[in-house]
């Protein structure tokens, strides 16, 4: 699969099972989408808020606990 620079700062590449990847310059992968244009404006506005230190403001959040009886 053949990598596209985006903005002389991200690659984009099209995976075999129809998925979109974005790649920092050193290879790290920042995000998967369905469509390279998703891809594309998902990884500017991550590469912003990174850049801006705000990436709490995703609104992401994981536990580590299971709650409740198993």
């Amino acid at each position: 699969m053949q990598k596209t620079l985006i903005d002389d700062c991200f690659y984009v590449e099209n995976q075999r099972w129809g998925t979109w990847k974005s790649y920092d310059k050193d290879g790290k992968t920042l995000v998967t989408s369905l469509t390279s244009e998703a891809c594309v404006a998902a990884t500017r506005y991550y590469l912003k808020l990174k850049q801006e230190n705000n990436l709490n403001d995703i609104g992401v959040s994981y536990e580590g606990t299971v709650g409740g009886k198993l």
